[in-house]
């Protein structure tokens, strides 16, 4: 408690709602295509809605250790996903399965249908590829530190 009052964070409160809202099974098969770079943005979905049961974003960084402080003056919108929840929904089954395939006709039809723009849809793919190179790269490499410098790089 006093740790709390210290803003030191909660971890074991923040782990107790991660595995409430996170079926271990799915954990699991998630992780076997990431490491299989099967990530897609079905997946992302519905990790932004596991996230979204376990509470309000502020209060979910508030009890890693040392974040806390320097968000308590940030105001952090509830709503910060769904701009990507509509941009996804946009999305058809196979655009998601296969975001590769999405061009610029595709883009605009996604754009129109989500509300925002092309640019905003581009952004969201440029940071879900990142992510996934990122994801990939974290399960292939044995060598944390390497990582970090390879991240660094880019």
């Amino acid at each position: 408690m006093a740790d709390r009052i210290l803003g030191m964070g909660d971890i074991v409160s923040l782990v107790e709602k991660a595995q409430k809202a996170i079926d271990e099974k799915e954990a699991r098969e998630l992780q076997k295509k990431i490491a299989k770079n099967q990530f897609n943005l079905e997946d992302f979905m519905a990790q932004i809605q596991q996230i979204k049961k376990m509470g309000n974003i502020k209060d979910l960084a508030s009890m890693i250790p040392g974040v806390g402080k320097m968000i308590k003056d940030i105001d952090i919108d509830d709503n910060a996903f769904k701009g990507v929840e509509a941009i996804i929904s946009s999305m058809t089954r196979q655009e998601r399965q296969h975001p590769e395939i999405i061009n610029g006709s595709r883009r605009q039809r996604i754009a129109k249908g989500s509300g925002t723009t092309v640019q905003e849809v581009n952004r969201l793919l440029k940071q879900f590829d990142d992510t996934r190179k990122m994801m990939k790269a974290a399960t292939s490499m044995k060598n944390p530190m390497k990582m970090m410098r390879q991240m660094r790089r880019r």
